[in-house]
């Protein structure tokens, strides 16, 4: 099914897209329509399929079949094009390690074709705002998984993308730096670009998602603008109902055994 049936502008279209692993179907027909300027959330059980979704649809990883077009260009006709218009915070990093934080950004600018001076800039603003400035002339081999992901995320939209794509962007970034995180990726929808935002938890992507599109075996099972889909609902009860989860089917008895008696 379409993740949202409404007319208009679209940053990312996907259709009929497979791809398989030896004997598994990682993605088995998934169709989606992201509209542009939104903040999409997608969302769904490990092995759902979202991480090899993203990773087509950001030429990282070829389809068997189907088709993903990105702000209007076919992925897999003009690759290089896509990636100067997109950023993408992967699930499984890869930096360059061997630079400081500064060094990264400004590289990363660099190979945006941001003028030097200009990519500095944005540089020294984005480690100030994402809490790195005291690591920035640190080898970014040493630094936390929490400043790896920021890097990253620095790295991404350093150059502005008109679509950012993200996999589990708040793993092991602490509360106060989700906030920051948050401010920024709104900012940049308020100016038009569109966020694809893969996560895990509901109620981060209840908040800031307008919509979402709940993925199960490898297909779109429901979808739509958040406010329509849940419905007065929560997020994390429409997902259970969506891809045939019950909460009643815990039952360990010797959980809840008194502690003091055993």
């Amino acid at each position: 099914m379409d993740s949202d049936p409404h007319d208009g502008p679209v940053a990312v279209e996907i259709a009929d897209l497979h791809k398989a692993f030896g004997t598994k179907q990682a993605v088995n027909g998934l169709n989606l329509r992201v509209p542009v300027g939104t903040f999409f959330g997608v969302v769904g059980p490990n092995g759902a399929g979202k991480s090899t979704t993203l990773k087509m649809s950001t030429g990282l990883l070829r389809p068997d079949s189907g088709s993903v077009t990105v702000d209007g260009v076919d992925v897999w006709s003009d690759t290089r094009l896509v990636k100067e218009r997109i950023g993408v915070v992967p699930e499984d990093l890869k930096l360059f390690e061997r630079l400081t934080g500064r060094e990264l950004l400004e590289y990363v600018g660099l190979l945006r074709r941001l003028d030097r001076s200009e990519a500095r800039r944005r540089a020294g603003e984005l480690l100030c705002v994402l809490g790195l400035d005291e690591a920035a002339g640190r080898l970014v081999i040493d630094y936390s998984a929490g400043m790896r992901k920021k890097i990253a995320l620095g790295a991404a939209v350093l150059h502005r993308p008109r679509v950012l794509f993200l996999d589990e962007p708040f793993e092991s970034v602490d509360p106060l730096s989700v906030r920051v995180i948050r401010s920024m990726l709104e900012q940049l929808v308020a100016g038009g670009a569109t966020v694809v935002f893969s996560s895990h938890v509901m109620e981060v992507v209840e908040r800031l998602c307008d919509h979402v599109a709940v993925v199960h075996a490898g297909q779109v099972v429901a979808g739509g603008p958040t406010t329509e889909l849940c419905a007065g609902r929560r997020l994390e009860d429409v997902f259970a109902d969506a891809v045939g989860v019950s909460p009643e089917a815990v039952n360990l008895d010797w959980l809840s055994t008194d502690v003091a008696a055993s």
